[in-house]
């Protein structure tokens, strides 16, 4: 395999990472409209130029307890649309090498080192899918870009 551009997601303590060709822009803080019919992995909807893109819990998505308010939405092109992940400090941009290992999370797609620490590779076919975003209460549709159908 050959080196993959990404961009490196801090989530808590841990690292992440995304394709590149995956990533529309970092946006800091957003200002957050909280649904209260949302699934708990949904933080959101935010207003990006005039399109409302939905922010997604990144450690509730990969079960893991929550890291902590969202500094930073890394938006991705989505099948369904633009979807923004939380991350908790500035993405950067990283060269993935060959890949260390497997990762045992689900929606990941193995695991690789950065300088000294290791960055999770992020799979957002799957990270992202509906059926893993689990139904709102009331069994009601999250919004229109497809996350949630």
């Amino acid at each position: 395999m050959t080196d993959m551009h990404a961009v490196l997601l801090p989530v808590g303590a841990d690292l992440y990472a995304v394709p590149i060709d995956r990533v529309k822009e970092v946006v800091a803080a957003p200002g957050l409209t909280r649904l209260v019919t949302a699934p708990p992995g949904v933080l959101g909807l935010f207003n990006l130029r005039g399109q409302i893109v939905p922010l997604l819990d990144t450690a509730a998505l990969l079960g893991l307890p929550g890291a902590g308010p969202a500094a930073f939405a890394l938006v991705l092109q989505a099948r369904d649309g633009l979807v923004g992940l939380a991350v908790t400090a500035f993405p950067q941009r990283a060269l993935l090498g060959t890949s260390i290992g497997p990762s045992e999370l689900p929606g990941t797609a193995g695991t690789y080192r950065v300088e000294r620490r290791v960055a999770v590779l992020l799979d957002p076919d799957v990270l992202l899918a509906a059926d893993r975003l689990g139904p709102a209460p009331g069994g009601g549709i999250i919004v229109s870009s497809g996350v949630g159908r």
